[in-house]
């Protein structure tokens, strides 16, 4: 039912979480995982910035948000494939997290969206949001959320 499952990452603490719980939901289905990670754009503030002050950065942050996201997906490929489930990584960079999960899980044929939340409070998410939440209401493909 489910072979291709798409996993976002971000590096926090509930990284390892998202990794070992997907890989354990893959080799249960005998599915394969996309680990995918998407990194900020240059915030629009520096867009007053000189520019050739702006370029630099732009530079700057496209080597670091690449750098960021091999070590993250090596790292998530690494417990995969030493587990047996066959993996692939992905990563952009974008203003809008929770659209670009949606929009790349749907263009690369995954039937499933796998994320980790941290439950927080009802002010918790009020204060911050939920990239989980925008997801379940964006997607058309089915998202666990993994606790």
């Amino acid at each position: 039912m489910y072979k291709h499952l798409f996993v976002p990452v971000d590096g926090s603490d509930l990284t390892r979480r998202a990794m070992d719980g997907s890989i354990a939901l893959a080799l249960q289905l005998g599915a394969r995982i996309t680990g995918f990670v998407v990194e900020p754009e240059v915030p629009i503030t520096a867009a007053n910035s000189q520019t050739e002050n702006l370029l630099n950065r732009i530079k700057d942050n496209a080597s670091k948000n690449e750098a960021h996201a091999a070590a993250l997906l090596g790292q998530f490929e690494k417990r995969a494939v030493t587990a047996g489930v066959a993996f692939k990584a992905h990563h952009v960079t974008a203003y809008m997290v929770s659209q670009s999960i949606v929009e790349e899980a749907e263009k690369l044929g995954c039937d499933m969206i796998v994320m980790v939340t941290e439950g927080r409070s009802r002010i918790g998410k009020f204060v911050f949001g939920s990239h989980t939440k925008e997801v379940i209401i964006e997607s058309t493909l089915p998202v666990l959320v993994l606790r």
